[in-house]
């Protein structure tokens, strides 16, 4: 049996339909494009996704202060 997925788009979509932006998957992290919804999604482990997330910030907030 497959769980539906439940889709949310980032906060960083922006104004209006949002529509440059990639979607995140809330049942699991999965992400896929929203210009292109039917096309395939990619899906990560949860710990790899949060390290990839977690070296953005740094580095973002190495760029910031730095």
């Amino acid at each position: 049996m497959t769980t539906p997925i439940t889709w949310r788009k980032s906060s960083c979509s922006g104004g209006g339909e949002g529509n440059d932006c990639v979607e995140i998957a809330t049942t699991h992290v999965t992400l896929r494009e929203s210009k292109a919804p039917t096309r395939a999604a990619l899906t990560f482990p949860a710990p790899a996704f949060n390290a990839f997330v977690d070296a953005l910030k740094a580095q973002h907030a190495g760029a910031v202060g730095g």
